[in-house]
């Protein structure tokens, strides 16, 4: 199912690196970034992170929230966000829901592991709409943040 602007934000509850569940009505009354990305520790997926860590004050104030899934187990999270310094929420969707949910899902990734995280970014608005999507079709790919950055400038 592929999201568009004015969609509903499809509903979560994962847990974070901290062992709480998180989800996304906690963000009600605030824009929120969801960036999900297929493996930890990966290249791409790292520079994405450490991308958005490195804007976050573009990011996270008291108008937007971030926070970044993958399949990961939320033990492996942990480590990455330490190694990384990231300063926002990373998402553990073990169980693969919430990123087919949002049209994020790859079946086949590489070196013969299924079912990943597609790397992909969404501006949810406050109201829980979807204000901005993009799904890459390449996991090589990164999401555009100056699109990211202009819906922001939008809703602000």
């Amino acid at each position: 199912m592929e999201l568009k602007k004015g969609d509903t934000a499809p509903d979560f509850k994962l847990f974070n690196t901290e062992k709480q569940e998180i989800q996304l009505s906690d963000y009600r009354g605030k824009n929120l970034i969801i960036h999900f990305f297929p493996m930890a520790f990966t290249g791409v997926c790292t520079t994405q992170l450490c991308s958005v860590r490195d804007g976050i004050h573009h990011y996270k104030n008291d108008r937007c929230d971030v926070v970044a899934i993958s399949v990961d187990s939320l033990f492996s999270l942990s480590k990455f966000k330490s190694e990384q310094n990231l300063p926002f929420e990373l998402l553990s969707d073990f169980n693969k829901e919430v990123c087919r949910s949002y049209g994020a899902f790859i079946e086949n990734f590489a070196f013969g592991m299924k079912g990943v995280a597609q790397r992909a970014a969404f501006v949810i608005d406050k109201d829980g709409k979807i204000a901005w999507a993009q799904v890459l079709p390449s996991p090589g790919e990164l999401p555009d943040f100056k699109a990211i950055d202009a819906v922001l400038n939008e809703l602000s």
